[in-house]
């Protein structure tokens, strides 16, 4: 059989060395298994792309897919699934936070008859707000989602062809890869690995990144925010109608009704003008959304490729094209 494993990489000149080492060690105990190691480099400002470069010329396994600028870590995860072309393809991140020892029990796994196998985490090593900050998003997501998303899962993890292959039909701008994962089906395992600590380094996802990633997960899976507006309104609108009701009735059997002063007229309106604030900020963010897709600009360019075969090339740019002529087909028909 033959396997991909895709590793988005930005700025991780560190890591590559230890990361190389061990994934070499790995793909040698696979036996009978051929590998091929996709680098994706989103943009990276380091010199993690000539380091690439020189492990590509020592092990004819690895390859790079240079994108033309940091597109993010999404769409760098799109870029390295549109040219696998293996019958199974793994996604970890290049920070060794998920450890390539783990590949042996995903293939295990796959081998069992699970299409898209996950690798959820025991425990992690982060502390801190940033720990606070990945606890407090996964339990508000498992209640806003609207559809089931496991929690504690990453990229990590393996993908068949066949789920592969849907996900690469997808054409949405704003992606959050565990929720599109979750969402294409089949028979789903799950192995469980304790989250190791980076390598060397400091974390190249920024907090802005990290909430935009959050917004994204919340925005692409559920509806519930604009329901809770909706009910916010209703809540509000009940209570004032039936304050009115009170005063209306206080007047009418003379009963003496206080005058209201200043303050209370202040918080009143502040209160009513954000909860309107809000609201009209939710529907900004899934309209902003929508405009990504209107636009519909690619996801990534591709600057350039080192190390792989022509044959390998060849069969992802096919692939490639048939996903595009069928998101073609697709827009016409809708249109």
């Amino acid at each position: 059989m033959k396997l991909d494993i895709v590793i988005p990489i930005y700025n991780e000149r560190e890591n590559l060395p230890e990361l190389y080492h061990r994934v070499r060690i790995v793909c040698d105990r696979l036996g009978k298994t051929t590998c091929r190691v996709i680098y994706v480099d989103d943009g990276s400002r380091d010199d993690s792309m000539r380091i690439m470069q020189e492990q590509c010329k020592e092990d004819s396994r690895f390859s790079v897919i240079e994108l033309s600028r940091n597109f993010g870590h999404q769409a760098a995860i799109s870029a390295g699934l549109a040219h696998a072309t293996g019958d199974a393809v793994v996604l970890m991140d290049g920070d060794l936070q998920d450890p390539p020892e783990v590949i042996p029990d995903l293939l295990r796994s796959w081998r069992e008859g699970d299409q898209i196998v996950r690798a959820e985490r025991r425990s992690r090593r982060e502390k801190g707000l940033r720990r606070l900050g990945f606890d407090v998003f996964h339990k508000v997501f498992k209640w806003i989602s609207d559809f089931p998303i496991p929690s504690q899962s990453g990229i990590f993890g393996l993908l068949d062809q066949r789920a592969v292959m849907e996900l690469n039909r997808f054409t949405e701008k704003n992606r959050f890869f565990p929720g599109l994962r979750s969402w294409v089906g089949f028979r789903q395992g799950v192995v469980t690995y304790d989250r190791e600590d980076r390598a060397a380094g400091e974390p190249k996802q920024s907090l802005r990144r990290l909430v935009k990633y959050a917004l994204d997960a919340v925005f692409s899976f559920s509806y519930k925010p604009l329901k809770l507006m909706t009910v916010a309104g209703v809540i509000i609108s009940t209570a004032g109608f039936a304050l009115a009701c009170v005063f209306v009735l206080r007047r009418l059997l003379g009963v003496e009704i206080a005058q209201t002063g200043f303050t209370t007229l202040v918080t009143l309106i502040l209160f009513l003008g954000g909860v309107q604030l809000i609201a009209i900020g939710l529907l900004g963010e899934y309209l902003a959304r929508i405009y990504d897709e209107v636009k519909q600009r690619p996801l990534y360019i591709i600057n350039s490729r080192y190390g792989a075969s022509d044959s390998s090339e060849k069969n992802a740019k096919t692939r490639t094209d048939a996903v595009s002529r069928d998101v073609s087909s697709h827009v016409s028909e809708s249109q």
